[in-house]
């Protein structure tokens, strides 16, 4: 049975010092050793539905081709040629007519990164198309979510996620479709993204509509320490959603019912997802780190594909309530940016109430093998 608890933060617990938001040289590190050995969330499988479609993914700086094969297995291309280096797709997304050509002398691959052709090379002694495929990162799939590994030696994807497997059956994720998404671009640092996610000591202040539909002070948590965080918060009105008048016409996704009809469930999955599920939908954040102070982040919608289909569907109301709040969270979050880098800054306590945050930090220094 699931324990969930009030947050709480260990004795002492301060935030980190500022250079872990603003220097390059810790940016360098995390890509190293954060970004280039943790499982990383890029997108739904949906975007690859059929053989051949693909879209790019950049990738702790590599660009991947994230495609489907023909025998419907997610791959992961670097997106370089194996002739001489050449970045071979530019286009965001599309859909590839069997093959992947390079646009420079025409070395062509199948879907799975196998070398079909390599023009006059078999004038060259002892050259085999097999030894020259396009070089991939490790792909795993869960609950609808593509992730990749950059690893040469990835730790497998079933027994790094283990404490998530299985925990969200009730919302059916996987079957869900994406409504909406936008892209923001951030002038913060990645993590204040998280830490921002993972308190709602914040909320009264910044959130008024979103005070006014779940207490800030109702949350509770049941996974507090390691890679993966979060709880749940309450609703105040019993059969509410959080939308922007505070209902829904929608059914319940999945198989959600019990208490979970009034309660908003919140998680970090490190470094790279946030996951939100709701009565009636679920919204999720996708993390791109860009530099110590730029970040872009895409937030998606998604709902039960036959809820979709109804007709007049329409998003807006929990689109238009979560873009509103992201706004206002993205605004204190680049303010904080701007304190770090004041001379005048230094760490300070943690509340109570930001509990998730201390345990954030102390698996982040982990991951960068500073603790």
């Amino acid at each position: 049975m699931t324990t969930f608890a009030k947050p709480s933060i260990r004795a002492n617990a301060m935030t980190l010092p500022a250079t872990y938001y603003r220097d390059s040289t810790v940016f360098d590190r995390e890509r190293e050793r954060i970004f280039g050995r943790d499982w990383l969330c890029v997108g739904r499988v949906e975007r690859v539905e059929r053989p051949g479609d693909f879209f790019l993914s950049e990738v702790a700086g590599e660009s991947l081709i994230v495609t489907r094969d023909a025998n419907g297995d997610v791959r992961a291309h670097y997106n370089v040629c194996r002739h001489r280096g050449t970045r071979m797709c530019t286009q965001s997304q599309g859909r590839f007519t069997g093959s992947i050509q390079c646009p420079y002398h025409a070395w062509t691959y199948a879907l799975d990164g196998t070398l079909t052709a390599a023009r006059n090379m078999n004038e060259i002694p002892d050259f085999d198309r097999k030894d020259y495929p396009l070089h991939q990162a490790a792909t795993a799939c869960w609950e609808g979510f593509i992730f990749v590994n950059l690893s040469a030696q990835p730790e497998p994807f079933e027994h790094a996620f283990a404490p998530l497997i299985g925990r969200f059956a009730d919302w059916n994720v996987a079957s869900l479709r994406t409504a909406r998404s936008i892209e923001y671009h951030l002038a913060c640092n990645w993590k204040l993204v998280f830490l921002n996610y993972s308190e709602c000591y914040h909320c009264p202040l910044v959130h008024p509509q979103l005070d006014k539909l779940s207490p800030s002070d109702s949350g509770r948590n049941d996974l507090a320490t390691g890679p993966f965080l979060g709880g749940y918060s309450e609703l105040r009105h019993p059969g509410g959603s959080l939308t922007t008048n505070g209902k829904s016409q929608r059914p319940p996704v999945g198989n959600v019912h019990g208490d979970n009809l009034n309660r908003i469930y919140y998680y970090t999955i490190f470094p790279s997802l946030l996951l939100s599920l709701h009565p009636d939908y679920v919204m999720t954040h996708t993390m791109e780190p860009i530099s110590p102070d730029r970040t872009k982040v895409v937030c998606s919608w998604l709902f039960d594909p036959a809820t979709m289909a109804r007709p007049g569907f329409d998003p807006s109301d929990a689109v238009d309530f979560w873009d509103l709040t992201n706004r206002q969270d993205w605004k204190v979050s680049e303010l904080t940016q701007l304190g770090l880098a004041s001379r005048a800054y230094e760490p300070g306590p943690y509340a109570n109430a930001e509990g998730l945050l201390g345990a954030f930090d102390a698996h982040y220094l982990t991951a960068i093998e500073e603790n």
